[in-house]
């Protein structure tokens, strides 16, 4: 039996631009990511894998083909269903961590319930405690994002992305402004929520980090060009000088 999916596209194609100027960004691309498991998207830049997760998200349309989250296909959706959706299903992790200047880090943390008018229960209360401690945070929870380091922000906006246990979560270079340490610990986070049913899909171009999830997509020139399953970071640093030889030749 096929494992349920969590997101996927079909035929999925995108391009910027007009006429000679037009780039394509992904073409006819079609892949699904399973529920309950952790897939990292690899590839060198310009390989479309920042535009595949955005549009798996629904923050940004496809020039053709189609996106789902789940079941229900999020193309055409309108801004108003498409961001219930999302608060509803998903949590993003962006490199720019998009935290609320005016707001603490408490109140950042907590900003998914508030924006659907509920507070936490208690077993969400837990978790919301256990990774304050997790990501270190439990000194800054009165601090605004001015105030914290950039590596202190992405922990905020981990801990805000998986404090009400979203079915899919979208992480964009997750460990991109972390020390190795806190790096570590926030990818076996990750492995942990998907371990427990969550469904993550990672952007990166780190092999170790890429190496903590259970299935790798490689993009190359706007394509999936290998799904593999777990690698170490050797394999996937192989898999990723062979593609550049290959591409340079």
């Amino acid at each position: 039996m096929d494992t349920p999916l969590a997101a996927s596209v079909a035929h999925l194609t995108k391009t910027y631009g007009t006429g000679n100027g037009s780039v394509t960004a992904l073409s006819d691309v079609s892949v699904g990511i399973r529920r309950g498991e952790f897939t990292a998207i690899m590839g060198p830049s310009g390989s479309g894998k920042s535009t595949l997760m955005h549009i798996m998200a629904g923050l940004d349309a496809p020039t053709s083909g189609q996106a789902f989250i789940g079941n229900t296909e999020i193309t055409g959706l309108g801004d108003k269903e498409l961001t219930l959706l999302r608060r509803r299903q998903a949590g993003f992790i962006f490199q720019s961590f998009n935290l609320v200047p005016t707001l603490d880090v408490r109140a950042n943390i907590l900003l998914p319930f508030d924006l659907d008018g509920r507070t936490p229960t208690a077993a969400e209360q837990h978790r919301i405690q256990d990774l304050v401690y997790a990501l270190g945070l439990g000194d800054r929870l009165t601090h605004r994002p001015h105030e914290l380091s950039g590596g202190q922000q992405q922990r905020v906006a981990i801990a805000r992305a998986l404090a009400a246990g979203p079915e899919l979560i979208f992480a964009d270079e997750p460990t991109g402004n972390l020390d190795s340490r806190t790096g570590r610990e926030v990818l076996r986070i990750l492995r942990e929520a998907s371990a427990s049913g969550q469904s993550i899909a990672m952007v990166t171009h780190d092999p170790i980090a890429a190496s903590y999830a259970d299935r790798v997509l490689f993009l190359g020139d706007g394509r999936i060009v290998a799904d593999k399953p777990r690698q170490t970071a050797e394999q996937i640093s192989a898999h990723m000088l062979r593609t550049e030889m290959e591409a340079a030749a």
